[in-house]
This record gives C-alpha cells, structure tokens and sequence, in this order.
C-alpha cells in the first residue's frame, strides 16, 4: 500500500549505506529544527517579557545562527548522499538491464518493440532517482521526526502533544486511499509514453517506406493521437497528484490551526507559560512538514513502482546460463551433428523445426535450401546459439554443444547475414567488431580480401569515414563486402553465410560471389542458399520443408529424385547466375 516493491527493496540494499546516512543527516535537520525552536523561543520571552536587551541575547542569537548554518549544510549532505545513492542504483539497474537484453539475444529483441526498450532502459530506470533519493528516505524520516518531535512535546505539553498524535495519521491514511488511484492511472501514463516511444522510432527507421508510399503525413496524426492520450493521462496524473497536494496542505493547516487555538487559549488564561507555548507553536507546522513531503513524494514512489514493473519484467525472463566448462567441448575442426532437434516460437505455438536431423563434416560445405518458412533461419540461430533447442540435441566433436560456453562457441563461429547490421562509426570500427584488438594493417588487408579497400578508400576520410546509422551512406553492395571482410578479419573455422538476395548490379554480384567463395575456403560452411551456383558447389545439400528434413545429398542426386529440390530448381526458386 505505501509503494514499496520488494524487488526495489533488494537493490536498496546495494546501497543500504548511504541510504542511512541520507535518513540519519535528514534526522539530524529534524534536531536542528527543534533546537532552533527552542532557543527562538526563549529568545523571544526574554526580550519581550523579560525585557532583555540585544546584547544581552546576543550569545542565543550567535547560536541560532550556527544551528541554522548546520541545518542547510545538513540538508545539503543528505541530498548529495540521496542522490549519490540513486545514481549508484540506476548505474547497475542500467548495467544489468543491457547485459540481460544482450544475454536473451536476438530472439527475444526481434518479438519486442525497440522503442518501448529503448524508453525502458532510458526512462524507465531513470525514473527510479526519485524513488531511491527522495521516497524511500522520506518514508524513513515520516516515522523518525514526527516520532522525536513527540518525545519532546507531550512532556511540555500533553494536550498538544494528544492532538499532533491524533492527527498526523490522516495524512498516510489518505495518500493509502487514492494509492489504488494513482497506481492505475501511473500504469496508463507509463504504457501510454512506451508506446509513443515505440511508435516514433517505428516511424523515423520506416521513414524511407512511408515517403515512397505517400503516407509520411498520416503518421503525423497518428503521432499526435498517441501523444494527445499520453497528454490526457499525464493531465489525470497530475489532477490525482494536485488534489491529493491539496488535501494534504488543508489537513496540515487545519491541524496546526486547532493547536495554535489551543495553546492559545491556555495561555490566555494562565495555564501554559509563553515559552513553552511559544516552542510547541514553532513546531507544530514542522512536524506536518515530513507528513508534506512523503505525500508529495508518494506520487514518485508510484512511478518508480510501474517503471520498476517493467524494468524487472525483462529481467526477471530467464536467459541461457553461459557455463565456465572446459574449452575442448566446442572446439573446431569436428563435425557439428543436428540429432533430431525440435524448436518453436511464441511459448511453442509456432512450430518451426520439428526434428531435423544432419551432419556437417570439417572444411565441409553444407547448402540448406527450401521454401520460406522451411527453418533455415532457426537452424543458423540454433549454431550461433541465440536459441537452444527445445528437444534434441546438437553436437560437436561428440559433446553437447549447450553444455559449452556460449561466448566460447561464437568465436569460432563468422556470420554473414543478408543484411548485415553497420553502426554509426567509422569504417575501420565497423570491422574491428571481429577482433578488437587488430592493427590497421590487418583490416585494410581482409578488406582486400573483400573486395572492399577499393571503394573505402574512396570515401572522404577513407577508413575513418563514419558510414552512418545501418551504413546509411553506403551501398548494399558496399555493406555485404564491410560484413565480408568482418568474417575475414575474424577467421572462424566456422563460417555460416546467409546468401544476399539484393538486386546488385552484375559487377558488384561477381566481386561479392568471388570473395565469398575465398571466405569459404578451408572452412566448415553452412550456407543459407538463394543461388544455384552456391548449392552446385555444396559437398551436401539439406532440404528442408515444415521444419524437417525431407532429402539430402549432392545436387545431381538430388535432382534424379524428382522431389522438392526438384520442383524449387524448376521452379526458378534457386537463381542459376552463372
């Protein structure tokens, strides 16, 4: 009820230290409050009572000085050491968050918006500062305060101390009643930025579609609709946050009202000295204040609560344990064998491999070809071991490839895909993504090998050309033979090749085929096969259909069978370029 998510608790402790000190500083600004209470309080009385003179206070006055100095500093240091806190907090949400989305893979980020991950990430966690610098202390100081502050009134004054008691708990009691509240409409506020989130950066990487078809504007209103509905629960947000604000300032003021008539009308009548009175008077609006504060911050523990939601909803999806087991499971060259494997997607309601079961020798070319949706792609996600199959198992060198470290297994794999992924940095950055640690020398010479030194030297700064966001100043051709000489910089035993289908020019087709065909060489190659001329030079062909195997062998033998191999090559589906 009071917004305290256990999970947000666990990571409290990480920083259990400085939370303290933060709660301890902001307890100390309490005590300072009553000392300067105090002392107003009996300066006051003795210079209009006691008709005491300035010098004559001057020493109470000098000390009230100090007090207020230590005060702000107090406050000061518990704000940095709140914020210290939160930031050491959100750092590591932040860290894990990204290893976790980076352990899950591709599979997990291709069924998931990238906006909404991107806002998670970003607004999500950063919508935790308040609840770990201001909530939670808060929470703390409301029970601390109030609680010292009564420890020294009731004993001067009972009655007052009876009606601060009696009072201070409608303020929690009503921040629990519109709880229910301000949790839904948060929860509608948070899903409505996602989406928005989700959509605009949708709508800027389908920019080039949306012109070509005319409906660039369209978006527009679409746009502004999502944001008139992020507009209209935000406004709830506030409308809730307001009105709460309100009635807690009423009950305060009100509060405060009825112990100031109090006291004075015993003081009136002589039954409460004016120091006393005076003391108590000063205190009453203080011991509301941390009351205020955590009903205006309560609204900060409800967003951190329905970021929090989110944020531990992708971590909490279990990712494939990378275990520390003895390299020689995966190593290479040794056959990789596929024993009746099985994988489907959606939680296994779309099933795309259902018991495929081939072997690829080393320094074997293995082409798998069949119709879209046969379980080509599942089969080159199963080896870069973003998934694991579901039953059966795959094998290498007679272990089971789950069982050896999946960042162990990768680096003895190169991937080419059709549409290779090029980040916003230079040329040379693009490739060193193969191996972090090579010199100029070597990505200018597997460049060569690639067949793109050529046109990278072309470029403005050459090597150091930032190419854009997905190589956005190259060509498909150019960004093929970047992913090309990335596989030859990296120099796997094992090479998995996802045939480019793009429309290129016969120059650019013959420079990408040639320097494939160089990749290949000496190395295991399963190639995802769109060309008749690749699967012409397959030492084994695998032709799937439904997710199974429904023939194998070489091209020749394979065309005598008169089956699906049969009818895709007569059909056209594989392209002779030759």
């Amino acid at each position: 009820m009071m917004n305290l998510d256990p999970r947000l608790t666990r990571e409290a402790r990480t920083v259990r230290r400085s939370l303290a000190l933060t709660v301890g500083l902001g307890w100390g600004v309490g005590i300072m409050v009553v000392l300067q209470a105090r002392i107003l309080s009996r300066v006051v009385s003795q210079v209009f009572l006691e008709d005491q003179s300035l010098s004559g206070v001057g020493a109470l006055l000098i000390v009230l000085l100090i007090i207020a100095m230590a005060r702000a500093g107090l406050t000061w240091a518990s704000e940095v050491t709140a914020n210290r806190a939160a930031g050491q907090v959100k750092r590591a949400l932040r860290e894990r968050f990204f290893a976790h989305v980076l352990a899950l893979g591709p599979a997990y980020t291709r069924g998931e918006r990238s906006g909404e991950l991107v806002n998670t990430a970003v607004e999500g966690i950063e919508a935790l500062d308040a609840y770990f610098s201001q909530y939670l202390p808060q929470l703390a100081l409301t029970v601390l305060v109030p609680a010292t502050f009564l420890l020294l009134v009731i004993p001067l004054d009972v009655l007052s101390g009876l009606v601060l008691l009696l009072t201070a708990p409608i303020i929690p009691v009503f921040m629990i009643l519109i709880g229910n509240l301000a949790d839904t409409l948060t929860r509608r506020q948070w899903q409505s930025l996602s989406r928005m989130s989700a959509h605009f950066l949708d709508t800027l990487q389908g920019l080039t579609t949306l012109k070509l078809f005319g409906r660039a504007r369209d978006q527009v209103q679409v746009i502004a609709q999502i944001s008139d509905r992020f507009r209209d629960t935000t406004l709830g947000v506030l409308r809730v946050a307001f009105l709460s604000a309100l009635v807690q300032e009423m009950v305060a003021t009100i509060s405060t009202a009825i112990v100031a008539v109090e006291i004075g009308l015993r003081l009136l009548y002589g039954h409460l000295f004016f120091e006393q009175a005076f003391f108590v008077l000063i205190l009453a609006p203080e011991f509301y204040l941390p009351l205020r504060l955590l009903g205006t911050r309560f609204h900060a523990g409800v967003s951190g609560v329905t970021a929090a939601r989110r944020i531990f909803e992708v971590l909490e999806i279990p990712a494939n344990a990378d275990r520390q087991l003895p390299a020689i499971v995966c190593h290479l060259p040794s056959a990789v064998v596929f024993d009746d494997v099985h994988y489907a997607y959606d939680d296994g309601q779309r099933p795309a491999l259902n018991g495929i079961s081939f072997q690829a020798d080393p320094g074997q070319r293995v082409a798998l070809v069949g119709p879209t949706g046969a379980g080509k792609s599942t089969v080159a996600q199963l080896l870069l071991r973003f998934i694991e199959p579901q039953r059966g198992e795959i094998r290498v060198n007679g272990m089971l490839l789950r069982n050896a470290p999946a960042s162990d297994w990768r680096r003895q794999v190169a991937w080419v895909s059709q549409n290779p992924y090029l980040f916003n940095i230079s040329v040379a950055e693009n490739i060193r993504l193969a191996r972090p640690d090579a010199a100029l020398h070597e990505i200018i010479y597997t460049a060569q090998q690639a067949h793109a030194h050529e046109f990278i030297q072309a470029l403005p700064q050459g090597y150091d050309t930032v190419i854009g966001e997905r190589g956005a100043r190259l060509s498909a051709g150019q960004a093929q033979r970047i992913a090309l000489a990335r596989a030859f910089l990296k120099d796997a035993p094992l090479l998995i090749l996802d045939e480019a289908t793009s429309n290129l020019d016969p120059e650019t087709e013959a420079l990408l085929q040639e320097a494939t065909e160089r990749l290949m060489q000496g190395r295991m190659t399963l190639v995802i096969a769109h060309r008749l001329s690749t699967v012409y030079r397959a030492g084994r062909i695998v032709v799937l259909d439904a997710g199974r195997v429904v023939e194998a062998g070489t091209h020749q033998t394979l065309l005598q069978q008169y089956g699906l191999y049969y009818r895709l090559v007569s059909a056209g589906r594989m392209t002779d370029d030759k």
